[in-house]
């Protein structure tokens, strides 16, 4: 599952695209140590031997999983600074940004909250590297918007609005449209509310 994977961007997907989405679907459900090799050959039309072809392990999997995920959200993260604009509007884009993709990859959110434990420790090293850079994009548009805020309290509120937006999966109460409205004002308050 690449950056461009479309497990998280809708975009053509590959056999090693299904089975991941097929994996993260019922790791959420079911927890990874509650699903075997043959249960997610069978998501995906394949016998569970099968899916060597395309991975080592469930564990190799479940780190491919996140490590993309982390690098993904690192990556559009930077971009929707790139893009520029007031720190204001860099701010909400950010936002905008995590929010839609805590809409359209419930799963994933869930099997990074529930699974970090379970990866390798290169795995997890990795995850928690991206993890921290994507953090600090975050602090460094906040400063830039709301100058008030020193970095430990923007590195606070930041990790506050992931869990608000990453919510989501245990939420889902409006319509996304209206939901992604809802969670962009509440993240956008929350923050501003930090100084």
């Amino acid at each position: 599952m690449s950056s461009g994977s479309p497990l998280v961007r809708g975009e053509k997907t590959t056999r090693r695209d299904q089975i991941l989405a097929a994996a993260a679907e019922l790791f959420a459900r079911h927890g990874f140590h509650g699903v075997g090799i043959d249960e997610i050959g069978a998501a995906v039309g394949i016998s569970g031997p099968a899916l060597y072809r395309h991975f080592r392990s469930k564990d190799a999997m479940l780190g491919e999983m996140l490590t993309s995920i982390s690098r993904y959200l690192l990556e559009g993260g930077r971009a929707r600074v790139d893009e520029g604009g007031s720190p204001e509007e860099v701010l909400t884009g950010l936002v905008r940004f995590h929010v839609d993709f805590a809409l359209s990859q419930p799963a994933l959110i869930t099997v990074q909250e529930r699974n970090l434990a379970n990866l390798s420790e290169p795995d997890r090293k990795e995850v928690r590297a991206l993890q921290r850079r994507y953090v600090e994009v975050w602090v460094a548009a906040l400063r830039e918007a709301i100058p008030e805020l020193d970095d430990t309290r923007a590195r606070s509120a930041a990790h506050a609005v992931f869990g608000l937006m990453n919510s989501t999966p245990h939420s889902r109460h409006l319509p996304d449209d209206e939901l992604a409205d809802l969670l962009t004002d509440l993240a956008l308050g929350a923050l501003h509310a930090a100084v």
